[in-house]
């Protein structure tokens, strides 16, 4: 006798099948379109504050506050963007946090404050306004602060996808053995490198990027299709991204010109270095100014404008996991 509808479906139930040509999903194009987020400095500095007061570094290793996407139903959902992770993490004078590394890559791009330095595999680099520093994944790292005054700067983490590939792995300190490092001397002028270099190769042996040296180079790179001037943070022995999964770019707007629309399927966070302005994210405009950070979610038509003088935005996107996969895509609306 043949079984009920109910009955089949019971079955693959219980063995933990199911039919693809009732999944909601199956056949279709996913059109969810995520809504831009910003989280403006005025509003968020004094909240820091706030975290100097609640806790030290000493007894949570890390004093992190992470910005959580509004799609976050929990504190457990872990991302800000996609497959990115950003949070604002601080030191007061005289403060350190202990070294430890983990699988997931990571960068701090320095917002407020001086004085402050990561060590990276042993190695000090100094964190000024604008400077990009490395942690990648498996590379100790720690920070110490030798300033007068409280330090904030912006972490971007891949931790979602590790979270989702299962791959994260923590390693508490001490660094034993110190790993061999290379100075930055050695990558000081372009389109030369040693012959011989130490430490990891698959990953860039330079772990500072000063704000001076981006902004020099975006004084001579051509406009992109889009009209903004844009520059790569790149590993300076292969050309590739400066640190595997993450993206890293500064983009430079001139006064007054709104950038043509353009689309990816990146996610991006985006942190205002210098400037004001405003952006169209989708159905959503906001206004910006130096220190606010927001989110350009992927499928989203975006175009900025700088508004007053010229303007420089830091942008991380996980657009390299993408390209690796080979899914990456762009586009520029001709208006």
């Amino acid at each position: 006798m043949a079984s009920s509808s109910e009955e089949i479906r019971s079955r693959w139930h219980e063995a933990k099948l199911a039919p693809l040509w009732e999944s909601p999903n199956a056949h279709k194009q996913l059109d969810h379109i995520v809504h831009s987020h910003i989280w403006r400095w005025e509003d968020t500095r004094p909240l820091i504050e706030l975290a100097f007061n609640e806790t030290s570094p000493e007894a949570v290793q890390r004093r992190v506050l992470q910005m959580l996407s509004p799609q976050s139903a929990s504190l457990a959902d872990e991302y800000t963007c996609g497959n990115v992770l950003a949070a604002f993490q601080c030191l007061l004078p005289g403060e350190t946090a202990r070294p430890h590394r983990h699988t997931m890559n990571a960068l701090r791009f320095m917002l407020e404050g001086a004085g402050a330095v990561t060590l990276v595999d042993g190695k000090e680099c100094p964190m000024a306004y604008g400077d990009l520093v490395l942690t990648p994944g498996m590379a100790w790292h720690e920070h110490r602060h030798d300033g007068d005054a409280p330090v904030v700067w912006l972490d971007v983490l891949d931790v979602p996808l590790h979270m989702y590939l299962g791959t994260a792995v923590f390693q508490p300190g001490p660094m034993e053995p110190k790993p061999e490092t290379m100075p930055d001397a050695a990558f000081a002028s372009p389109n030369i490198a040693p012959a011989v270099t130490y430490g990891a190769l698959d990953r860039s042996p330079v772990f500072r990027y000063p704000y001076e040296d981006a902004v020099r180079a975006l004084r001579h790179a051509p406009p992109s299709p889009d009209g903004i001037r844009r520059i790569r943070y790149v590993n300076p022995l292969t050309g590739q991204g400066a640190m595997p999964l993450l993206d890293t770019s500064m983009m430079e707007l001139d006064a007054g010109v709104t950038s043509k629309p353009m689309m990816t399927n990146a996610n991006l966070v985006v942190a205002v270095v210098e400037g004001h302005g405003e952006s169209q994210v989708g159905d959503q405009r906001f206004t910006w100014k130096a220190r606010d950070v927001f989110t350009v979610p992927q499928h989203n038509w975006a175009s900025h404008t700088a508004v007053g003088g010229d303007a420089r935005l830091f942008v991380v996107s996980d657009a390299d996991v993408l390209r690796r996969l080979n899914v990456l895509t762009e586009s520029v609306k001709d208006e």
